[in-house]
């Protein structure tokens, strides 16, 4: 039994990986990708079999973990400011749309039941398709490329009491729905207050304590435990597990740790979720194709004109131009995941029919297919239209900062809210230059906020976080915090997000300075050389050495990347510490040159060591001398002592042409003092 369901598990995976490549290839949504799988595997076609029971438990999570993110984006005091404007236009949209098609699908004879799963079904939009078809055509911060989005998302916010209210319909008789309806809206409200003070008494402590541990597992099996929790609360109070999580993720997208919340979750949320659409796709029976396909195409036609029309007219009259409302309205337009999620619900509450789930299915499945199309090209369709000229076109695309929030850009990130960043912070507003700030310690974070500092909880190593702090437009990423670690992996996300960002960072010593500027930093500030120059500053200040002098030194020191602080000779003890186990490490060497020296009566500049062994000599030693960086035209006498600086292969090789023999390990290990 384990044996086949484990085969079972990996025949899925393996199609699935295999579509989801060739779908991305030919840049095709991955939703379509999810879908195909579904219907590949599923007993409705010829070829090997995965059992729908396995995939269908699974892939109910999926939309919980959905819901679950949707309610982070979407917290009470968001909603609550969006009343006037989104939650107007999108309630309005929702509403219209689906009590139009209920219309429609009653007068053709259909039960109101059904009649409302198909209009709750039309009413969806991808959220999908239309961000990632605007981001790709460089639309996504046009007025109707906002509108349309924020549109779309709020159509997932309508979907949960849909959830609510489809079950209730397929279990209760016509007399006793209004009845049942009013039962399950006031289990819905008491679940909203259960989550709610729950969120507000246990889950915000709860995170605060798990955040205090630093401890990415520890942060992931809370963010598991609570969004399960609150979908297996609602499930005993006779609602949609869905509908829990959506209240979990509302009441956490108050907090400060909804950004890293978010992170952790998605990886869980985008499987499960991918799941979900080959359940979805499973429900597909090509068999009812060749009768239902210019139904489901004329179908598919229809609700696209449907709410094109719709959003058009209610984003006229709220005031904005004609030319951007047909636009969104091509946008929203397009059918969407969340119909899938409603059908499914429809069908297991016995309120929709096999065969007009098919036709419905296909039609939704025709109008995403379609759809793209039609955001891809709907500047070219709205001047075909409106006659409207490509500048003017052009013009009425700007940015809507009153539908949404306009986000930073060239402004400062700051990785770590330390006392350094703190410092740093301060400099950057006396200046009015704009910042965002990345910390992990959830007290400083709490604090921060509470004085309105721009500061967000997560990892900084996060791509999600980078993302959420908008890595991509940002102009400088400073590091201040002390793990290298995390430092290192930070510079890394980073730099793949934006390549030409100018990023400073902090480092302990050149040790660990080195891998960083080796990941593309752009300077790099080692903590221990920097408070040698500080003590070196002062130390000659108090010594009354000119000030300008001091600047010299400190300036050529830093401009040179700190070379009197770096060459340092290191002993046994710092290689049995850990501290310089790396063949890259820099340190001096101290090489006497004895009578059968091969390079005695030479100069300096000849040895050609910089050259040969990148290696360079420091001090050079003669009697009781020091001359510190020697001229090159200095002649080699015996006697003479040549500190070197370099690594330990190239000190070797270096020393070996200075005193013709193979040195030994222990000549490099131990200095001679001088």
């Amino acid at each position: 039994m384990l044996e086949q369901m484990l085969v079972q598990v990996l025949l899925l995976l393996g199609a699935t990986v295999g579509v989801v490549l060739l779908f991305q290839k030919l840049h095709i949504p991955p939703s379509l990708a999810y879908l195909s799988v579904g219907v590949l595997l599923s007993s409705n076609t010829a070829g090997p079999v995965v059992s729908e029971e396995i995939v269908s438990v699974i892939a109910e999570y999926g939309i919980v973990f959905l819901l679950f993110t949707i309610g982070l984006s979407f917290s009470l005091p968001q909603i609550y400011a969006l009343r006037h404007t989104i939650l107007g236009l999108g309630t309005a949209q929702v509403a219209l749309t689906t009590l139009f098609v209920s219309l429609i699908a009653w007068l053709l004879g259909f039960s109101p039941a059904t009649s409302f799963v198909i209009g709750a079904v039309f009413a969806q939009s991808s959220t999908t398709i239309i961000s990632k078809q605007l981001l790709e055509q460089n639309e996504s911060e046009t007025r109707h490329g906002r509108l349309g989005t924020t549109l779309s998302v709020f159509q997932d916010i309508t979907a949960v009491p849909f959830i609510v209210v489809i079950p209730v319909l397929g279990v209760a008789a016509a007399q006793e729905v209004a009845g049942a309806l009013g039962f399950a809206l006031l289990k819905a409200g008491l679940a909203f207050a259960i989550v709610l003070i729950a969120g507000h008494y246990l889950l915000r402590p709860l995170f605060h304590i798990v955040a205090k541990h630093r401890s990415a597992e520890l942060f992931t099996l809370t963010v598991l435990f609570v969004s399960l929790i609150a979908a297996w609360t609602t499930k005993n109070l006779g609602l949609s597990m869905a509908f829990g999580a959506f209240l979990a993720g509302m009441v956490l997208g108050e907090t400060q740790f909804r950004h890293q919340v978010e992170s952790t979750i998605r990886p869980f949320r985008d499987v499960l979720l991918g799941l979900f659409f080959v359940s979805v796709g499973m429900l597909f029976d090509p068999a009812y194709l060749p009768d239902i396909w210019h139904l489901a195409l004329a179908s598919s036609v229809a609700i696209l004109m449907v709410k094109l029309l719709i959003v058009m007219a209610i984003v006229k009259i709220s005031g904005v131009d004609i030319q951007t409302s047909f636009r969104t309205g091509l946008l929203v337009a397009v059918g969407g995941e969340f119909g899938f999620a409603l059908l499914a619900v429809g069908l297991e509450g016995s309120v929709i029919d096999t065969l007009t789930s098919q036709i419905v299915l296909t039609a939704v499945l025709f109008s995403m297919i379609i759809g793209p199309f039609l955001i891809r090209y709907n500047h070219s369709i709205t001047s075909l239209l409106f006659q409207t000229g490509k500048k003017k076109l052009a013009a009425l695309a700007k940015p809507d900062g009153a539908v949404d929030e306009k986000p930073l850009k060239d402004h400062v990130i700051i990785c770590g809210f330390g006392r350094t960043g703190q410092v740093v912070a301060r400099f950057l507003e006396s200046e009015n230059i704009p910042y965002k700030s990345i910390e992990i310690d959830p007290t400083i974070v709490k604090e921060a906020q509470l004085a309105k500092q721009p500061v967000i909880y997560g990892d900084t190593s996060d791509a999600d976080i980078l993302s959420a702090a908008n890595i991509e437009a940002a102009s400088l990423l400073l590091i201040s915090h002390n793990d290298h670690a995390t430092s290192l992996k930070t510079l890394i996300r980073a730099k793949e997000m934006n390549p030409n960002i100018e990023t400073i960072v902090r480092a302990k010593d050149e040790t660990s300075a080195e891998p960083l500027r080796k990941a593309g930093a752009s300077e790099v500030i080692p903590e221990t050389l920097e408070t040698g120059l500080m003590l070196v500053s002062h130390s000659l200040l108090a010594l009354r050495v000119p000030h300008q002098r001091i600047n010299d030194y400190i300036t050529q020191q830093r401009t040179s990347r700190y070379p009197l602080i770096r060459e340092l000779f290191k002993g046994k003890s710092d290689i049995v510490l850990g501290k310089y186990e790396d063949p890259d490490t820099e340190k001096l060497h101290s090489v006497l040159l004895d009578e059968g020296s091969p390079c005695l009566g030479k100069k300096i500049n000849q040895l050609t060591l910089e050259q040969k062994y990148a290696v360079y000599i420091s001090v050079l030693v003669r009697g009781d001398k020091r001359h510190v960086y020697p001229d090159k035209e200095t002649v080699l006498e015996t006697g003479d002592v040549l500190v070197l600086f370099g690594r330990p292969e190239q000190l070797k090789s270096a020393e070996r042409q200075l005193i013709g023999a193979e040195p030994s390990d222990d000549d490099l290990s131990e200095s001679t003092g001088l």
